[in-house]
């Protein structure tokens, strides 16, 4: 039963309505007596914008192994790079360097290679995912230009069951398409009665995988090795403290260039990825305060990437680290509910041959202040407004200093028309200064001395209906990121202010859950362009990607209490004359089919037996988000992005003890 609404977080018909059409169609999850959304608490952070959310349960069943595996079920994202190393996200058509990535708190900033994705991040450890799509509210922290993601892990109490003092979970998986495997062992427990911990270590070891056309992709296989420790402590009735630290490793022989295809200019060098990040964080919440609810939150996160192109420059390296803070505190004062604070962000970039002293170098910093209120006007009506100011501060590789300053505010309405009907629409800008280069970009690179910081604005209009199981729900919205910095293709490595970016689309989402059936269909349309020029990975691998139109559709169904099984099917429409300034390419489209099942035949879930079909027609295709086919073009043979796997069936065991 849903415990009654608390002083503190007042609710409403207009919210639950909200808050089941945001959640509702996030994930087709089942949800039963081991899986429950569980009571609502809703905030004007759920209701002023739309967060889609994948939680642990659908990770596990889709058994993700990789950003694609995370996303899939969000037509708005697309993950493309054909394996883990070269994986870009793509949030409506903008890359994830415009988007303000963040790991327990601790923000992703800085980029190691343009020719590798930007995130790593373990789906085996992760608790949930929250993805906001375009600028939105003042909190989403400093540079928020496309929107913000937000990866949670696990703590101890989300393993622990009951009145459980230790537990242990030993996870083992196999992978056919690369006769791969993984092994993973966790172990939980409670200190004391305010204290628990968790120890988390992942391995997995891979070959080279095949295409839908059975041919073994070359420069494939790779061993990844990950780790978690959190610490979480209850002080006391009003306090808590939580430490962690993560580890992701991941090594093989790559590409030098790993998201194009093997070729005579791309040969095979050896390759290695680090990501470690410490956050510590504080919580304050007295009882019965309704103007004290502080959240501190500090962080080091630092990666490294090796190549050694032994034939040519030898062991050349990347380094990217950052050091921040976040001081938010949540006053909730009659019908508002202010949130309001300060984050500082320090990063560094670093680059050149292994042993080189003389390594190139740019550091940067940047300072918010920021204010986000939500307000109750009326049972029926919620408005949200919000601003934030930052100050962007860059030393670069050339000794040159760049100090940026911006306004950045948000405003946003849901009105509830009907029970059943509720309307939004929002307008929100973001403002971001100069920032470091990409390590393996620093060496020769410069900035433009009138480099201008980057402007976004972002305007949605949507409605949500939902009537008993069924839900239907649309969105309107466009984002336009003005003096968007890049440097140029060809020539030399300028960095300037290259146009103006605009994303511009629309998503529909149905979905219906009758008994222990729920299905579900959206699809997402979008078209991004540089001055009306529209995008590709390889002209603009620093903005985004152009993305057929796409339709996702889910079902799943629960058998038993021991059994449930479901299917997942992405199709993305044919993108033809797609023009770019080296010459007019195609992208062929494609449809992609998943199945799984679970199965926990012990009582409790002390055995669980997950069995996943990935690309179960063994679809021969070469993803959207992926750089496109040159190779039609003179003088462009091998550029082409990796193709995607082809049928994988996995077989997961997790057995707790």
């Amino acid at each position: 039963m849903e415990p009654a609404p608390s002083p503190q977080h007042p609710r409403s018909a207009l919210a639950l309505a909200i808050a089941a059409a945001l959640v509702a169609p996030a994930t087709l999850a089942q949800q039963n007596d081991s899986h429950q959304l569980g009571a609502l608490e809703i905030t004007g952070e759920r209701l002023a914008q739309d967060t889609r959310v994948v939680d642990s349960y659908t990770l596990e069943q889709y058994q993700a192994n990789d950003l694609g595996g995370v996303f899939q079920s969000d037509p708005e994202v697309t993950v493309g790079g054909g394996q883990s190393l070269a994986e870009k996200v793509y949030v409506r058509g903008f890359v994830d360097a415009l988007v303000n990535v963040s790991v327990d708190g601790a923000t992703q900033a800085g980029s190691l290679f343009h020719h590798t994705g930007r995130i790593t991040v373990a789906p085996e450890l992760l608790k949930q995912v929250e993805v906001r799509a375009g600028a939105g509210r003042a909190t989403d922290g400093a540079g928020a230009l496309g929107g913000a993601i937000r990866f949670e892990t696990k703590d101890p109490d989300d393993l622990l069951r009951g009145d459980e003092r230790l537990g242990a979970l030993v996870n083992l998986g196999y992978a056919s398409n690369t006769d791969g495997f993984e092994v993973g062992s966790h172990l939980f427990g409670r200190l004391s009665d305010r204290w628990s911990a968790l120890v988390s270590l992942n391995y997995s070891d891979h070959d080279n995988y095949e295409d839908g056309q059975g041919e073994e992709v070359a420069a494939t296989e790779n061993q990844q090795q990950l780790g978690l420790a959190k610490l979480v402590g209850e002080i006391d009735d009003a306090q808590t403290l939580r430490l962690s630290y993560q580890r992701h490793g991941e090594e093989g022989d790559r590409a030098q260039r790993p998201n194009w295809i093997i070729s005579g200019f791309n040969r095979i060098y050896p390759i290695e990825l680090t990501r470690d990040t410490v956050t510590l964080g504080y919580a304050l919440n007295p009882a019965g305060s309704a103007a004290l609810d502080l959240d501190i939150t500090v962080y080091h996160t630092e990666s490294d990437l090796e190549q050694d192109v032994y034939n040519r420059w030898g062991l050349y390296y990347g380094n990217t680290r950052s050091i921040g803070a976040d001081v938010r505190n949540t006053s909730r004062l009659g019908r508002h509910t202010l949130t309001y604070g300060t984050d500082y962000r320090d990063d560094r970039v670093q680059a050149g041959p292994a042993g080189d002293t003389t390594a190139e170098e740019e550091t940067g910093d940047v300072w918010g202040l920021y204010l986000q209120d939500d307000m109750a006007l009326t049972d029926q009506l919620l408005l949200s407004a919000g601003v934030r100011f930052d100050q962007y501060r860059l030393t670069d590789n050339a000794d040159h200093s760049f100090d940026e300053r911006g306004v950045s505010p948000n405003l946003s309405i849901s009105y509830q028309v009907v029970q059943e009907l509720v309307l939004h629409a929002g307008y929100a800008e973001a403002f971001r200064g100069p920032m470091p280069h990409g390590a393996f970009k620093l060496e020769g690179a410069t900035n433009d001395p009138e480099l201008q910081a980057e402007e976004a604005r972002n305007a949605e209009l949507g409605f949500d209906y939902h009537r008993d199981g069924l839900l239907l729900a649309g969105k309107l919205y466009r984002s336009d990121i003005d003096n968007a910095i890049a440097d140029e293709l060809f020539g030399p490595a300028l960095y300037s202010n290259m146009g103006d970016l605009t994303s511009e689309g629309f998503l529909i989402r149905t979905g219906y859950q009758w008994s222990s059936l729920r299905a579900g269909l959206s699809f997402h349309q979008n078209d991004i362009e540089l001055d009306g020029q529209p995008l590709s990975a390889y002209q603009y691998a620093s903005f985004g990607n152009t993305i057929g139109d796409t339709w996702v559709a889910e079902l799943d169904y629960q058998a038993s209490e021991a059994l449930s099984f479901g299917w997942n099917g992405r199709f993305v429409q044919r993108v033809s004359d797609l023009e770019t300034s080296v010459g007019t390419i195609d992208k062929p489209g494609y449809g992609v089919h998943d199945v799984y099942g679970r199965w926990q035949p012990l009582a409790g879930d002390q055995l669980t037996v997950t069995l996943t079909v990935s690309n179960l027609f063994d679809k021969a295709y070469l993803d959207h988000a992926s750089n496109g086919d040159f190779e039609s073009i003179p003088d462009f043979e091998g550029v082409k992005g990796l193709p995607e796997p082809g049928r994988d069936i996995r077989l997961g065991l997790a057995m707790r003890f």
